[in-house]
């Protein structure tokens, strides 16, 4: 019989859900206000108009953070809408943004529930004549080689910049745009005609795609920045992105497993879905950028800086068992910063990929050796297809994980370590299930709209494991995971180890637009209908699981995460709920000796040295962001950075008794393997608490010896 949790309708975490909604949608109020669009500009059709409206009312009936829709709400959305289509303040001036906020800033969010979609249009295009014109700019700076030698620099980051008040402004901003653009190429090897000639292909393109965009291009962005006002995990999508969003969920299609955005002039990598051929190699990160895809294992890397998402998409998928090369500019890393090649073989995204794997592993501590389990758990998965055909083998986390336990103990496992890292959700009763694998009573409270709070318990009899417990989350642990990690620190059942999770408390359900209508596909919108609470009654939303033991990651917190999202829902607390934190040889051993031993491994293990001065550096390129224009100033610099990094590997090989690396580029390389530290540190953590835990036992045994 099919577990009630499993057909809980409108508390799934990061997957699609549908709920029933009135085919009525009542017109709120109309702004007096009206848009003339010139000849030639894009206009809103009559479905989006209708969708427009529909989205309006669908937000403000049944989103969670219920906000006032008045002139602040307009005004955020409104400016929202402007960093949609000018994030690096490069396009509009001053005047034009104050201009259109003048006319619109206070009413915009009415307007869009009214479907008046004239004025959002307008602006847009403006931002396409403003785009233009700045591209064929950039185009005649090019015809002349710059100054390579000069003291001026170049502040990238613009997102909180001010517009440029004037056309002189942005004149001198887009010859330092383009200088930088020209040393990042040169600083690969290229000559200045060189780099010219891949600068004016690229402006060109730019130019050549500004004028493929349509109107569902701008209503796309227009219906999301209204969207994402609300919190950054609604989000609406056109019917082209619909039908993608459906090929990412259905996960089976060709291709490398990744979530991929507009972000600027760069795709970005959104997330990684695990098991596909971009989680397997490990080297394609969320919030990686795009630069230029290849073909095969040597084909030509084409430049993709300022492509659309749907071409970039096209020259990425391929037949299964093909090879494509991406040219990266690392998460964090400044542009004009160091790029890599990840070369990765294409393939489907399958459920059988994803599931949980696993490995008994023997650790030494101080002359001992133990046996712990490591259990790889990259989503929270369940076949259900196959479970409602009566498939008694169904794929489910719980099932996999339960499966590699009791094969672990016929090997006389002694500690078991569930590494979450990267793991960004899935099937919400998976959460609960596998919490029941290690305790049994309420795991987390879920809260919608109205307040209504309900209690969700643990489905299985009893646990399957009592003894050492260790749970190895990163910044990329989200949501479900979140829910996990959180019960079992709550229970004092297991030692939570890492860096703090995402901080994703929020639930979504998926609703399609077209559903009570006989109009053309409309597409679909997610929207955030409730939060979820520990049994505390703390939130996750925000803050994420705090480990108990800390670990370093190179993942920067102040750009993952739910707190560096704009609009996110904050942190609360509610009632908690009665429990019984484990006792006797379930519970977790004494966190301060924990500690103390890591400290001790941390201050002798050239591995762990070795991670935390990658991780400073990487700090300190995160850190700078004005670059200098002089040519020979930034050649100097990558050169330091450089044989810092091969200083540092060295010495880490050095402290094994390897042979030291000639280049920097060999890093990584079969050479030298790059150990997973992180994980290394985990399973110590897990050998000093089953040390603990027979020490325990041997004393309890002395005492009733007694």
């Amino acid at each position: 019989m099919t577990h009630p949790l499993r057909r809980f309708i409108g508390w799934l975490i990061a997957a699609a859900t549908i709920v029933a909604l009135g085919a009525a949608v009542l017109m709120p109020r109309t702004p007096a206000h009206a848009a003339v669009l010139p000849p030639g500009a894009l206009t809103p059709n009559a479905t989006q108009r209708a969708v427009a409206r529909k989205v309006g009312k669908i937000l403000t009936e049944y989103q969670y953070s219920d906000p006032k829709i008045n002139a602040k709400f307009s005004q955020l959305v409104f400016a929202r809408y402007l960093h949609y289509l000018d994030p690096e303040h490069v396009y509009f001036l001053a005047s034009d943004v104050r201009d259109f906020d003048a006319r619109y800033g206070g009413d915009f969010a009415q307007l869009l529930e009214a479907g008046k979609l004239d004025p959002a249009f307008l602006i847009f295009q403006r931002f396409r004549q403003l785009s233009s014109k700045r591209l064929r700019y950039a185009i005649r700076v090019l015809a002349k080689e710059p100054d390579f030698t000069t003291d001026a620099t170049y502040r990238y980051d613009r997102k909180d910049a001010p517009w440029p008040a004037t056309e002189a402004q942005m004149d001198a901003l887009w010859r330092q745009r383009v200088m930088n653009d020209a040393i990042s190429l040169m600083l690969s090897g290229k000559s200045w005609p060189q780099a010219a000639g891949t600068l004016r292909k690229r402006f060109d393109a730019e130019l050549r795609s500004i004028d493929r965009f349509s109107s569902e291009d701008v209503f796309q962005e227009l219906m999301n920045a209204y969207a994402r006002t609300f919190d950054p995990h609604t989000t609406y999508f056109s019917p082209l992105n619909s039908e993608e969003y459906n090929i990412d969920m259905s996960l089976n299609y060709q291709g490398i497993g990744a979530s991929l955005e507009m972000d600027g002039n760069y795709i970005k990598v959104v997330n990684v879905i695990p098991g596909g051929p971009a989680a397997i190699s490990g080297k394609l990160k969320p919030n990686d950028r795009i630069t230029g895809v290849g073909q095969g294992a040597h084909g030509h890397i084409t430049d993709v800086v300022g492509w659309r998402l749907g071409k970039v998409v096209q020259l990425i998928r391929g037949k299964a068992g093909t090879t494509v090369r991406l040219q990266i500019l690392p998460a964090g890393t400044h542009p004009g910063g160091k790029e890599a090649v990840v070369s990765l073989v294409r393939n489907r995204v399958t459920l059988k990929a994803q599931e949980a794997q696993g490995k008994l592993e023997t650790v030494k501590r101080d002359g001992q050796t133990y046996k712990i389990g490591v259990i790889t758990v990259p989503s929270f998965y369940e076949d259900v297809r196959a479970e409602d055909d009566g498939n008694s083998n169904y794929p489910s986390t719980t099932r996999d994980v339960r499966r590699l336990i009791l094969k672990f103990e016929k090997e006389h496992m002694q500690g078991l370590l569930l590494d979450l890292r990267n793991d960004g959700g899935g099937y919400l009763p998976q959460a609960t299930a596998l919490t029941g694998l290690f305790i049994h009573g309420p795991v987390v409270q879920l809260r919608g709209r109205s307040g209504h709070i309900e209690v969700l318990d643990d489905p299985e009899k009893a646990p399957i494991y009592t003894g050492p417990l260790a749970v190895l989350v990163n910044r990329y642990s989200a949501s479900a995971s979140e829910i996990f990690a959180g019960a079992i620190q709550d229970y004092h059942r297991g030692v939570i180890v890492g860096q703090n999770t995402f901080g994703k408390g929020t639930v979504q359900n998926l609703i399609p637009l077209d559903r009570w209508s006989n109009r053309p596909i409309e597409g679909q919108i997610a929207v955030t209908i409730g939060k979820f609470y520990r049994i505390t009654g703390q939130s996750t939303q925000l803050r994420g699981v705090i480990p108990n033991i800390k670990l370093p990651s190179a993942i920067n917190p102040k750009t993952v995460g739910e707190s560096s999202m704009p609009r996110a829902l904050p942190y609360n607390t509610i009632g908690p709920v009665p429990f019984a934190v484990c006792t006797g040889t379930a519970a977790i051993p004494p966190i301060a000796k924990l500690k103390a031993e890591e400290h001790v491994r941390e201050r002798h293990d050239p591995n762990f040295r070795w991670l935390v001065g990658d991780i400073h550096d990487l700090e300190a390129i995160r850190a700078q962001k004005v670059l200098s224009l002089n040519l020979a100033t930034r050649r100097r610099e990558r050169h330091e950075q450089d044989a810092k990094l091969l200083a540092l590997d060295n010495q880490r090989r050095a402290a094994f008794g390897l042979p030291p690396l000639k280049k920097v580029d060999q890093i990584g390389s079969k050479n030298d393997k790059i150990p997973d530290v992180v994980l290394d540190q985990a399973k110590d953590i897990v050998a000093d608490m089953v040390r603990l835990d027979h020490a325990d036992r041997a004393k309890q045994q002395l005492v009733r010896g007694n």
